[in-house]
This record gives C-alpha cells, sequence and structure tokens, in this order.
C-alpha cells in the first residue's frame, strides 16, 4: 500500500440527504454525523483517496467536494467492477432518490439494472463493455431515466405492472406474482411489498438485484427489509418473501439502498428463510416520509 500526502480538502456540503452510498463507498473516511453523511478522516493513503472520489463521483447531490479539485473525468471510476462481470454504475441520481445502479455483463447481452443519472458519457462508457439488451427496473421509486438509456441502447425496457404508471412506455411488463424467464438464466420474481411491483432480478444464480426490497444490514449485520419506508404493504412483503424465499439462489445481494454483500448460497438461503420468519411477525409500521428525501 503506498503512502498519499495529508489532504485536509475533502468535505461534505449541507445538500448532503444522507443516502448512506457514500458511506458504502468509502467506509472509515466518510460516516453519519447529526443526520448527514460528513467526512470523518482524510484519505492517507492512493486506495483511500481513490475510495473518496469513488464516493464524490457517485453522489446523487455532488456534495463531496475538495478545496483543490473539480470532479476531473479523467478520474471517474466508474463504472466500477465489484466482480468479473458486475458493475456499479455510480454517478446516481437524485430522481431515483440516489439509488445504485448495475451492469452485469453476459455473453448473450448486457443488463442494466436501475438507473444512473442520465449522462451521453456515462451511456458510452457502459457501452464499451459490451451491447445493453434489458433495462430491468426493480420498481417505480428507481424508474427514471429507465426510457433514456434503453432507447441509446437499443435495449428493452422492464417494470411490474403494478408500477405500470412509473414507465408507461416500457416494452416488456411484468404481469402477477410468479416468476418469468428475462433471458437464459435471469428470472424476475415479483415481489410486492416495498411498492406493488417491486421485483427481484435474479440472474445466472450468482446475482441478485433487490432494488429496495431487501438490503445487508451494517447495523444487524443481517438481510433486514426496510419497514420502515414500505410504501406499499409490509404484511404483502412478508407474503412475498415466504413464497418467493425457498426460490432463491445467489451469492451477490445487490440492492438499490442499503449495503451490499456476498456470502455463500446456503448461507443466503439461511438468512433469506430467516428474514421471511421475522418480516411476517412485523406489525405495519408508520412510514417514514423524511425518506423521501433519499
Amino acid at each position: 500500500m503506498s503512502s498519499h500526502p495529508p489532504d485536509t480538502g475533502w468535505h461534505i456540503d449541507q445538500r448532503c440527504t444522507n443516502c448512506d452510498v457514500a458511506r458504502q463507498l468509502a467506509p472509515g473516511l466518510i460516516g453519519e454525523v447529526d443526520g448527514r453523511s460528513a467526512v470523518i478522516r482524510q484519505p492517507r493513503t492512493d486506495a483511500e483517496e481513490r475510495a473518496m472520489r469513488a464516493a464524490a463521483y457517485a453522489c446523487h447531490t455532488r456534495s463531496i467536494r475538495h478545496d483543490s479539485q473539480g470532479l476531473n473525468p479523467t478520474l471517474d471510476p466508474f463504472p466500477l467492477a465489484l466482480d468479473e462481470h458486475l458493475y456499479l454504475c455510480g454517478h446516481n441520481s437524485p430522481k431515483t432518490a440516489g439509488a445504485n445502479s448495475y451492469l452485469l455483463c453476459r455473453p448473450t447481452g448486457n443488463l442494466m439494472i436501475d438507473t444512473p443519472r442520465w449522462s451521453s458519457v456515462s451511456a458510452a462508457k457502459y457501452e464499451a463493455l459490451g451491447p445493453v439488451t434489458e433495462v430491468l427496473l426493480t420498481h417505480r421509486d428507481h424508474a427514471a431515466h429507465g426510457r433514456r438509456y434503453a432507447d441509446r441502447f437499443g435495449a428493452r425496457l422492464w417494470i411490474h405492472e403494478g408500477d405500470l404508471d412509473a414507465a408507461p412506455d416500457a416494452d416488456k411488463i411484468i404481469h402477477g406474482t410468479e416468476p418469468i424467464e428475462i433471458a437464459d438464466p435471469v428470472i424476475a420474481h415479483p415481489l410486492p411489498g416495498h411498492s406493488k411491483g417491486s421485483v427481484l432480478y435474479l440472474a445466472d444464480n450468482m446475482y441478485c438485484f433487490s432494488g429496495d426490497s431487501l438490503y445487508w444490514s451494517r447495523t444487524t449485520m443481517d438481510i433486514e427489509v426496510f419497514d420502515s419506508v414500505t410504501w406499499y404493504s409490509i404484511t404483502e412483503l412478508a407474503a412475498s418473501l415466504e413464497r418467493t424465499a425457498p426460490r432463491l439462489h445467489f451469492e451477490w445481494l445487490l440492492p438499490g439502498h442499503g449495503d451490499r454483500r456476498r456470502l455463500t448460497t446456503q448461507d443466503m438461503k439461511q438468512r433469506l428463510q430467516n428474514l421471511a420468519t421475522r418480516t411476517r411477525k412485523l406489525p405495519p409500521a408508520p412510514i417514514d416520509f423524511s425518506a423521501l428525501r433519499w
């Protein structure tokens, strides 16, 4: 690990909405202070400088700033490799409450799951990884820019009928609660709960793109649901999990909000079954409308 000169220039301004993306990308450097992300320590190594820069390029409010640096396009780390064929898109959008989006490269056509902010420059970088044939929306909150990216790529835009009003010009509409095949083997599992039309996308028995239905919690160190921001029905979400959990086999949990995590398939399966049991016991919670500022 190479050393890096001491730096006092990184800070986060008052536009921060406490979306947690920066803390995911630069743990130990950025933390939560008084309900917002804040720089708790300046980078000391090249690796930490790259982590801070990734947080800055992902931030949907562009709140992470350096006294002597702008966002130099030549230093943009996105799309950022998470696994051999899996990328974090970065450049999170204020129109999706700062949600993460992903690009999965596959021989039969690449998948974009949810959408980063629109940028023709970013779109060209995603295209450079291979043709994108499907843009998959997990639910209504993350639908912004979907049509624009799909048109740029010549891809099909997918959404569930329960959230169709958020993307009425979608090319492919998922119906009901039974899983359907998007490609081989990419399966859409309808999971009403967070929204009426929430969907999990399972790819290659390896990657689960969960939108805002499930996430990895740094607090409990387990898979959790956002019970206080389950807009549609916690009861429906519990039923969805009970129906769907036995069908899911994957190693990577990749949410829109909340932490990502890779575990063994067996560990994920056991945790999902436990989550289904816990969720069934949750009473309907007051909705935290302040979270809309994500």
